[in-house]
């Protein structure tokens, strides 16, 4: 649902098969599937998001269709939600409700295989994690979809269901890393993630992205938001305006980077987002494909243990192009070939 309109998603299964091609094409590293058996990944999910969030989205599809059988012929989109100064925190018995409680848009369409494919994704994240933790590769890369920066502990939006950057950072945390960085390249603010991780100090979070006083998801990514409590100066936004190019953006990687450096991250997970691309058809900046090369030369100065996360990205042709572009700028950098 855009303004009003039923239209088709840009988060599409051919963005996934146009990376994975050009992973194929370009010779990647191994390709592995996650291992991940039902108890450790419900574990990991749980580190992260509200048991009754959790709750609600294994069992929301077959809700939606009990309420009408006709209803597995459509998917099930939000069309009412809590103000601020209305509860929060009691759980209506009304699917309608229940559905808007955890979401925060009616652009992120609930069907058959949204649960599946989320947790899927998630334990992609974590399995790339757990490699990079383990000492067993400098490096790795999630490539799933749905994507994930949107989804806060208990809210889902923007595409996204189930945060995986935020999964991947605490499984780097669980693994030994004192402090964890999440550098988010995505043009959409990760809302989401910044939300997880507001008030801790252990894992700086930094965003570039569209001025949300006109790009979405809007209501959060503004400068002057730095954390709280514990969590005060471990959060970065860094928003641009649409039209930005990438010497500009460029600076604003630095200074992302830097920030992470100076908060003494141990290890690193990328929201990797390719929608900063020029073509890309529902963003604003204005990055090309040779670009791309060089974020990945820039990330790997870090110097640090690495987790790249799949996450925006639509102009379909160059999604591959893009984010493998990213990985190979990297390990060029890196020497990990």
């Amino acid at each position: 649902m855009f303004r009003g309109r039923l239209v088709p998603c840009h988060e599409t299964a051919q963005r996934l098969d146009h990376v994975l091609a050009e992973l194929q094409r370009r010779g990647a590293g191994p390709l592995q599937t996650p291992a991940l058996n039902d108890g450790e990944l419900d574990a990991a999910l749980a580190r992260i998001h509200a048991p009754r969030y959790l709750h609600f989205l294994e069992r929301a599809w077959d809700d939606w269709v009990a309420l009408d059988p006709s209803n597995a012929e459509r998917d099930a989109l939000p069309s009412v939600w809590p103000a601020p100064g209305m509860r929060f925190d009691v759980l209506p018995d009304n699917f309608a409700a229940r559905l808007g409680l955890f979401s925060f848009d009616a652009g992120t369409p609930l069907t058959a295989g949204s649960w599946a494919a989320a947790r899927a994704g998630a334990a992609c994240a974590i399995a790339a994690a757990r490699v990079v933790g383990s000492g067993e590769a400098r490096s790795a890369f999630a490539l799933s979809r749905p994507p994930g920066h949107h989804a806060g502990a208990d809210f889902f939006g923007g595409y996204c269901f189930l945060n995986n950057a935020a999964l991947a950072a605490q499984a780097l945390r669980d693994a030994g890393a004192a402090r964890v960085a999440v550098l988010d390249v995505d043009y959409h603010h990760g809302n989401g993630t910044q939300a997880i991780f507001y008030g801790r100090a252990d894992v700086t979070t930094v965003s570039i992205h569209g001025d949300p006083r006109t790009e979405y998801p809007f209501f959060l990514g503004h400068a002057d938001e730095r954390g709280i409590g514990a969590g005060e100066g471990f959060n970065l936004n860094l928003p641009l305006p649409r039209g930005t190019g990438f010497a500009r953006w460029r600076e604003a990687l630095h200074a992302g980077l830097d920030a992470i450096a100076r908060a003494g991250a141990e290890a690193l997970v990328v929201s990797l987002g390719v929608d900063t691309f020029e073509g890309d058809p529902i963003s604003g900046f204005l990055l090309r494909s040779d670009d791309y090369l060089q974020v990945g030369r820039d990330i790997a100065a870090a110097n640090l243990p690495t987790v790249f996360v799949f996450e925006g990205g639509y102009a379909v042709a160059e999604v591959g192009i893009n984010t493998v572009n990213v990985l190979d700028g990297f390990d060029a950098a890196a020497g990990s070939g």
